[in-house]
């Protein structure tokens, strides 16, 4: 990839969003874990529950702090690096970020004030009402991020105004209820489930592994072990149904995360393993499942998926409709306001506006699109493949994570259920181990969706090429060179912060003390700090 304008802007936004998601799933799965806790805690009054609450929302705390200093970095971005996609679809995308952070993320700031100070001046009831308050925060918090992204995959409830040259909300409720984004935010908080559960986990077994905090370890592990095996298994389900859904709506990314080149008989198999070649358009050393992909990407045995090879056909037919439509909005623009409009051009924008988006890609190769040559749009239909080996291998990996984090789960699930999860340290030190892991496979998802999207900013509407900012390629390396330090800098930080407040532990309360030597769960000789 050329360094142009283009390029950077969209490798500045990539890590940044790289960064930001390395924060996002541990905030949306922590949330709920400390809200889990504390009503266990108000249930039964045992006051290790508040202290377990209070030590995973330190670690909580630190990791919110962070999420939002690299989050607020990427909305200005929109307007820094993306001027003319703030142009063209803010009357749509601007709004969900706006209600994102009315109703979203000031209840979440507002709230996590009384979840750290409201311990000692607000009842049991009233500081629990604060810490779901936290949680559901947090979780709207990325229903709302996630309706916005939803639409640039799917772009429904907007029309084109071809007087304004923007896009304009037609039906808000579609917008809200796109089955992209209703799909992409079930998968995403699950995910962040799964990675706080994983997290919880391995510094709970770190715990038993050095004999330390016996107690709020195994009770930190039992609350994992179930929390996690319930969302892993949800993500599962949930990356079925989004699978499904780019069937209907992104066919060329499914194509490409499958290495598919050409359209096969129904039911599709599924490559399980392979060597993707992109320039030979041929999956070297393929192993194939029959029927698999058949089934996850139609749920049934006759309909067809159509390989790489036809859908860049598809895109010439549709780049030459777009061609049309071009010209008759060059024509509608020329009339300007007044009746004058030419009935041609009316119906011939009215017939093929929706695929003037591909004649958009054009502008890469030529300014006038009504002027590119048949070699030209060959190029930009073959523009439309995104890069797929690594679409290929980061699904494959983040399935096979996704899988092992099931069986993890599972495994520590029964161990709490037998009451039996230090007999094994080998098992332990796994779950120490793989507390990256969660993260990877998060980074690997949004990977997937957002790089399987290109080359569009909004699928089929606007190319990423013409979205960009009109600023020097310099202008944009040197920012990114800097936010790529700062965030590297605010990331060492955060794990410094987290790795002492594990290696100090919780502050155990007297009273959580004397009510674990009650029921016979510390010896009288242990001192505080080493239960």
């Amino acid at each position: 990839m050329d360094l142009d304008i283009v390029a950077l802007s969209r490798l500045q936004f990539a890590l940044t969003a790289l960064y930001h998601f390395l924060f996002v799933p541990l905030t949306l799965g922590l949330s709920i874990i400390l809200a889990i806790m504390e009503t266990v805690y108000v249930m039964t009054g045992r006051p290790i529950w508040r202290d377990m609450t209070k030590f995973w929302g330190v670690l909580f705390g630190i990791n919110f702090a962070m999420g939002v200093a690299t989050g607020v970095v990427m909305e200005f971005q929109f307007g820094m690096n993306w001027s003319y996609y703030s142009h063209y679809v803010g009357d749509i995308f601007g709004a969900p970020l706006a209600i994102e952070g009315l109703m979203a993320f000031f209840l979440e700031a507002t709230f996590v004030g009384l979840f750290f100070f409201g311990w000692e001046r607000m009842s049991k009831v009233g500081h629990l009402i604060a810490t779901w308050a936290v949680a559901l925060g947090s979780n709207f918090s990325a229903l709302w991020i996630l309706i916005a992204n939803g639409w640039m995959q799917n772009p429904v409830g907007s029309v084109f105004n071809p007087q304004t040259l923007r896009m304009e909300v037609d039906n808000f409720a579609e917008v809200l209820t796109n089955p992209v984004a209703q799909a992409k935010f079930v998968h995403t908080v699950s995910a962040g489930y799964t990675v706080a559960a994983i997290f919880v986990l391995g510094v709970s077994a770190w715990y038993l592994l050095k004999g330390r905090h016996i107690e709020l370890a195994k009770r930190s592990m039992t609350v994992a072990a179930s929390f996690g095996l319930a969302a892993s298994l949800s993500v599962v389900v949930l990356g079925d149904e989004s699978g499904y859904l780019s069937t209907e709506h992104q066919k060329m990314k499914l194509a490409a995360i499958e290495a598919m080149w050409e359209t096969e008989p129904a039911p599709a198999a599924f490559t399980a393993f392979g060597f993707p070649d992109q320039a030979a358009r041929e999956t070297h050393f393929a192993v194939h499942v029959p029927w698999v992909m058949g089934l996850i990407g139609t749920r049934s045995l006759t309909t067809v998926i159509p390989g790489i090879d036809e859908l860049i056909k598809r895109a010439e037919v549709r780049i030459t409709n777009g061609i049309k439509a071009y010209d008759a909005l060059q024509k509608i623009r020329a009339a300007g306001r007044s009746a004058a409009i030419p009935d041609d051009a009316r119906k011939a924008f009215e017939d093929h506006g929706a695929d003037m988006g591909y004649a958009l890609l054009l502008k890469r190769y030529v300014d006038d699109p009504r002027q590119a040559t048949p070699e030209q749009i060959r190029q930009a239909a073959r523009d439309t493949l995104p890069p797929v080996a690594p679409l290929y291998w980061s699904f494959r990996v983040m399935v096979g994570l996704g899988i092992f984090f099931i069986l993890l789960t599972f495994t520590f699930f029964v161990l709490s259920a037998r009451r039996t999860l230090d007999r094994h340290r080998w098992l332990l030190k796994v779950a120490l181990w793989s507390i990256p892991l969660p993260f990877l496979a998060a980074e690997c998802g949004w990977i997937v969706a957002e790089l399987g999207r290109q080359p569009w900013v909004i699928e089929g509407v606007l190319p990423t090429a013409v979205a960009v900012s009109n600023l020097g390629a310099g202008t944009v390396l040197l920012t990114l060179v800097i936010f790529t330090l700062l965030y590297t800098v605010l990331l060492i930080i955060e794990w410094k912060l987290l790795l002492k407040a594990i290696r100090k532990g919780p502050e155990l309360r007297p009273e959580t003390v004397a009510d674990a030597r009650r029921r016979g769960h510390m010896p009288p000789s242990v001192p505080v700090g080493a239960e």
